[in-house]
Parts: structure tokens; sequence; C-alpha cells
């Protein structure tokens, strides 16, 4: 199973926290990482959004179909976000389209197997192939990819 977690670009600053959109640099850099990351989507992909407009305006970049999910919006838990990816042993690869700092706790669960907070940079992604373990495990996990939009083109 291959799982991408992708932070929302830039977005305004306002009151009503799902509402806010993405700024003119946070289009750009959504544009940019799409560009990276269309290409290397071979074969089925389900691709799942926070509801929040800033996540929902990133996705939007990749012109792709995809599902916008409650359990992904702002201050989502960990559990959450893997249950709704079937991670590790889901079907479907997937692209999670969410916020920090859940992306940086579930990408550090990952690695480490530890609750950290690491920092996943706006628009940025971080894509983990992973089989599923035997017992409780979360099983086996390799980093594939880390990609800014500095480093996306």
């Amino acid at each position: 199973m291959e799982l991408i977690l992708w932070r929302h670009a830039d977005a305004e600053d306002g009151v009503i926290d799902l509402k806010r959109e993405l700024t003119d640099k946070g289009r750009k850099q959504a544009a940019k990482v799409a560009r990276w990351l269309g290409p290397r989507l071979e074969g089925q992909w389900l691709i799942l959004a926070s509801p929040a407009a800033r996540a929902t305006q990133t996705a939007d970049a990749l012109d792709l179909d995809y599902a916008v999910r409650l359990a992904l919006q702002p201050g989502a838990g960990e559990a959450a976000l893997l249950r709704e990816a079937g991670w590790p042993g889901g079907e479907s690869n997937v692209v999670i389209v969410g916020h920090q700092p859940t992306l940086g706790r579930v990408a550090a669960r990952l690695l480490t197997g530890h609750a950290l907070d690491l920092s996943v940079k706006k628009g940025a992604l971080w894509w983990f192939s992973g089989r599923p373990g035997r017992g409780a495990g979360m099983g086996e996990t390799l980093l594939r990819a880390v990609i800014g939009p500095d480093l996306a083109g």
C-alpha cells in the first residue's frame, strides 16, 4: 500500500478556520506539487481531503476526483487519519490532503512507531510505502519521498 500525506498549501488568515482559502502563493505551491505528483500516481488511487477550503483547493490542483472526509478536518487525530487511509493493509493507494500537526504526527508514527511532532511544510508531501505486519504491529514502512513546493519544480 502507498500512502501520501500532503499538507495543504499556504492559506490566508481567517477567523472561520474551515473557510480559509489558499493565497496566491498557496495556489502556486499546490500547482507545483501537483505537477510533480500527478504523473507518479499510476494505477488506482483514492484521494481524500479535509473539508477545509484550503485542503480541497490543494486537492483541486491534481485535477482528479477526490472525496472529502470529515474525519480529516483540522484537529483530527492520527488514529482517525490512519483509519480513513486503511493503513497499513488497505486495498487502495491513498493520498490524504490534510493539516498539521496531524500529518506530522502520523509521519512520525510511521517512521519511528512513537508519538512525536514532526513538521510538514505547507504544500509538501510525504510518500510512504507499507506492508501489513504480523500480529498487532504496524508492519514494514518505507519513506519513498518528501517533496516540498520548492523542490517540485
